[in-house]
């Protein structure tokens, strides 16, 4: 399990990430219903929030 310094809120990101990861995550539930079972239409839009959620954990824990 992930240390609790690891873990990213969500008043850790900037507003503008806030502003993306939501869209994103709206992007995903109207794409999921076009989901064959594969879950390949959900894997680029997950890897976009992945990569947000490192950037706001990468300033959370350089600025400790």
């Amino acid at each position: 399990m992930a240390k609790n310094d690891d873990r990213v809120k969500f008043g850790d990101f900037t507003t503008g990430e806030k502003i993306r990861v939501v869209a994103l995550v709206a992007r995903m539930a109207k794409n999921s219903i076009a989901d064959d079972g594969t879950g390949n239409v959900l894997k680029p839009l997950q890897a976009k929030v992945a990569r947000i959620e490192d950037r706001a954990r990468r300033r959370k824990n350089n600025g400790k």
